[in-house]
């Protein structure tokens, strides 16, 4: 199981190389549309890699109350532990 800011990391990689943001504007608190401009059918981009790099499938529902990068890292967090 990886780290909180393990996955932090991964989070910010994917985000970096998917959507050619600068690794520093992606923090906990940066809101994936708002602040990061990553819409609905970015997130299903996101979603695929993700579950390459954690091995888990996150499901539409388990992306539907994800709104700041903290609150994805949670989601993986809480797929890891299931």
């Amino acid at each position: 199981m990886q780290s909180r800011e393990q996955i932090h990391d991964m989070v910010r990689d994917s985000l970096a190389e998917l959507f050619e943001l600068d690794p520093t504007r992606i923090k906990l608190d940066a809101h994936l549309n708002d602040d990061l401009e990553i819409d609905s059918i970015d997130a299903v981009d996101l979603i695929d890699r993700l579950k390459k790099s954690t091995g888990k499938k996150m499901t539409a529902d388990d992306f539907r109350s994800v709104r700041t990068v903290n609150d994805l890292v949670l989601a993986i967090e809480r797929l890891q532990a299931s």
